[in-house]
């Protein structure tokens, strides 16, 4: 699979938001948006989403241009900005709710993926009353549940201990060598550059510089050294 941007713009009010923007995401490979806060990270990921309408240029993935013949990819995940879910229902009931609009996976599936986030699938209590990481995690869970072609996660690990974020890192990981297209922005250098295998770093809705990863030669001890 391809995300192929071309030449994309976005202006509100009048003012650049994403300035020709041109850049191709593949298969089996994390990218990292690295950029201060108001440089264009979010927007460009809420163009590939398809959850605004640029002025201009193309989103194509897999050969159908976003917008003209589909208006969401087919196959994603997102969690971008905080969290939301309904306060009064539990977080197993929620990804539930979820999952029945798709009707892709079932109750293992689901349990499956809050276990694998670091949640009990059995806890009654509310979303309401999960703390901060807790919502987090659930935010990773319902994105990643589907097992999608392609994920988009804004500050994944926001509000996670240590034990929270290797649990991401690992999912993302695992879902990287299953041939996902993973795009994320963290404001974490260090996380950044841990998590992923190329770098785009955004300027006032440019594209100003692109670097390998420095560890990507190293992935594997990595991993192996924090499980």
């Amino acid at each position: 699979m391809k995300i192929e941007i071309q030449n994309l713009c976005k202006t509100i009010k009048k003012v650049p938001i994403l300035q020709d923007i041109t850049v191709t995401f593949e298969s089996g490979k994390i990218y990292g948006l690295k950029g201060k806060n108001g440089s264009g990270k979010t927007m460009l990921m809420r163009a590939i989403s398809g959850l605004i309408i640029p002025n201009s240029g193309t989103i194509n993935i897999d050969g159908e241009i976003l917008g003209k013949d589909i208006s969401f990819p087919r196959s994603i995940g997102i969690l971008i900005e905080n969290p939301s879910f309904l306060g009064n229902y539990t977080g197993y009931k929620n990804l539930e709710m979820l999952a029945s609009i798709q009707n892709r996976i079932g109750e293992d599936e689901i349990r499956e993926t809050l276990a694998e986030v670091g949640l009990d699938p059995d806890d009654k209590r509310t979303y309401r009353k999960y703390s901060l990481g807790m919502k987090q995690r659930l935010g990773i869970a319902a994105a990643i549940m589907e097992k999608p072609d392609i994920v988009i996660l804004d500050e994944p690990i926001n509000a996670l201990d240590e034990s929270g974020a290797l649990k991401v890192r690992e999912i993302l990981w695992k879902l990287r060598d299953n041939g996902s297209i993973i795009i994320l922005a963290c404001h974490d250098a260090e996380e950044l550059n841990l998590l992923s295998d190329e770098i785009y770093h955004i300027a006032e809705g440019k594209i100003t510089g692109h670097e390998v990863a420095e560890h990507n030669e190293n992935t594997e001890n990595q991993k192996k050294a924090e499980s």
